[in-house]
């Protein structure tokens, strides 16, 4: 049946996960929950990995909001705050970060001997990952402001 009361569930398991998605170098991203995984409209979720001693590359997620969960290591977030300059959130397994649209970061691994891993959710069906050279804003300023895409 086609109506929204009849819909199945669906069940990704974790040996299914798809590597076909955007990547940064020094992480790995796999997917779990999207449109072409689930046929999902408005969400996107997986998990990223970064090897011990391993920083990726910086980047932001255009007009998404990303949601990260913390599963195990300790992972820290890097992001450019105007007058303290870098900014660092270390983190450890349970904690939750949120970093908002057009923000651009890194994550880092400083542990020498254990992977990363993390769950992320956005609030855009695609995986959106904009690699960029360095952590100052490229693009809209505030959590709310139009994509200038969309202009």
């Amino acid at each position: 049946m086609s109506d929204a009361f009849h819909q199945r569930l669906h069940h990704v398991a974790s040996d299914a996960l798809s590597a076909d998605t955007a990547q940064t170098s020094g992480m790995r991203r796999v997917e779990a929950i999207s449109g072409s995984t689930v046929g999902s409209r408005n969400l996107w979720m997986g998990q990223t990995h970064v090897a011990a001693s391993t920083n990726s590359g910086n980047h932001h997620h255009g007009a998404s909001e990303t949601a990260i969960y913390v599963v195990s290591g300790t992972p820290s977030f890097v992001f450019l705050d105007e007058e303290h300059g870098e900014i660092r959130v270390d983190t450890k397994p349970g904690d939750y970060i949120y970093v908002p649209p057009w923000v651009p970061h890194r994550e880092e691994n400083p542990d020498p001997e254990n992977e990363a891993v993390v769950v992320i959710s956005r609030t855009t069906q695609d995986a959106i990952v904009v690699n960029v050279p360095d952590l100052k804003w490229v693009g809209p300023v505030a959590v709310g402001t139009k994509d200038p895409e969309e202009s």
